[in-house]
């Protein structure tokens, strides 16, 4: 995430439960809002269960939880332990997902929960991520009073975020619902780390995205991540060719890590051959966190190399970000090659996109959802305090 030194305001909200709420799929009894079902789980001849969620596929005993720690085998079944807690609220620019072709210039309410289904040594949300307390979920709310806030604060969309949201597929997917209702979108950051039955589940309630292809080869995810690369893959096949979602890729670059030359051309190589050249990608700047703290902080040349290289290979939208670089975080027309969003940080300056988000040099299209004229909302942060049931 971009450092924002804007100094932020402050809101408190308090959120009504109902003793008991049927959120579309899902009964929830006696204000107990952690714990509900989950489908993605089979029985295995030896007594154990397996989770069908992501590629980890773990098998469970009767009281074990999975990797990411928030799915549980209890009473013969998988459960998720954190349906309606979240380790905190925020609106922030969508810009900061990154989303940069998606409703520019939004409010976006933001929230996570806790734990992953990845082990990425240079998380940079780790305390969220890797947490393995309840502590962490200090915050409740209903999907109904996380769309009806959304929408008070001024908010055209609610993000899954700061960890993946795959792991907690469901309440995710209840708030979507919630969001739909109140005209807003839905935005997940995610890793795209989930096996095939579960994406298609997954992204049916999503509006964009933005996927994580933290490396381009094997031996970094198994290394480093502790997961797969061919799944991430599959995932970005699948939103192209299957799917209506908006989405943008990041790419973290670290320095001696996955940054070379060579790794980068493969990417954006890659992503020209399957993908096309209109999936926007973001190479954003690392810095020391978690367990990665021995590395340097990527240099703003190397976010401008890669940049270069992937524009070489003919992608159109190239991004750098975590670090300022005016010309790195604008949009410019891919015909005409005039700037047409101009962003300083996450601050709009030019607009030149007629409503049909066609250029007004030479009427390209440019890809993405626009509106007739950008949002106001700037680079401001409002953390939301204390939800409560």
């Amino acid at each position: 995430m971009t450092k924002n030194t804007t100094k932020s305001k402050q809101v408190k909200i308090n959120f009504r439960c109902s003793a008991t709420m049927k959120y579309k799929h899902i009964e929830i009894q006696d204000l107990n809002l952690s714990v509900v079902s989950t489908k993605y789980w089979h029985k295995l001849p030896t007594g154990k269960i397996q989770c069908d969620l992501c590629p980890r596929n773990c098998k469970l005993g009767e009281g074990q939880k999975g990797l990411c720690y928030v799915r549980e085998r209890s009473n013969d079944e998988v459960v998720l332990t954190t349906y309606g807690r979240s380790s905190g609220f925020c609106i922030d620019p969508i810009e900061k997902k990154p989303l940069n072709h998606f409703l520019p210039g939004t409010a976006i309410l933001s929230f996570g929960t806790a734990g992953c289904n990845l082990a990425c040594k240079f998380c940079q949300n780790w305390d969220i991520s890797k947490s393995r307390e309840m502590d962490t979920l200090s915050s409740e709310a209903s999907p109904e009073d996380i769309a009806s806030t959304a929408s008070k604060l001024g908010a055209k969309s609610i993000a899954f975020t700061y960890n993946d949201p795959v792991i907690f597929l469901e309440y995710a997917k209840d708030c979507a619902i919630a969001a739909k209702e109140k005209n807003l979108k839905s935005v997940a950051v995610t890793a795209g780390y989930i096996n095939p039955k579960a994406r298609e589940d997954f992204f049916s309630f999503i509006d964009a995205a933005n996927v994580d292809l933290k490396a381009f080869t094997q031996s970094f995810y198994k290394k480093i991540c502790g997961g797969d690369l061919s799944p991430i893959l599959e995932t970005l096949i699948y939103l192209k060719k299957e799917t209506n979602v908006w989405f943008e890729i990041t790419t973290l670059l670290i320095p001696g890590e996955n940054d070379s030359e060579k790794e980068i051309e493969e990417e954006t190589q890659w992503i020209i051959d399957n993908l096309g050249p209109n999936v926007p990608i973001h190479f954003t700047s690392f810095h020391p966190d978690y367990k990665m703290r021995d590395k340097k902080n990527t240099s703003l040349q190397a976010l401008k190399n890669a940049r270069k290289i992937a524009k070489k290979n003919g992608i159109n939208h190239v991004y750098t970000g975590n670090i300022h670089d005016e010309e790195g975080s604008s949009t410019y027309c891919p015909n005409c090659k005039n700037k047409v969003i101009g962003r300083d940080w996450f601050k709009l300056s030019n607009w030149e996109l007629k409503v049909s988000g066609n250029c007004k040099y030479c009427e390209t299209k440019i890809e993405g959802l626009f509106e007739d004229r950008p949002g106001e909302w700037g680079p401001k942060r409002l953390p939301v305090y204390d939800i409560k049931s």
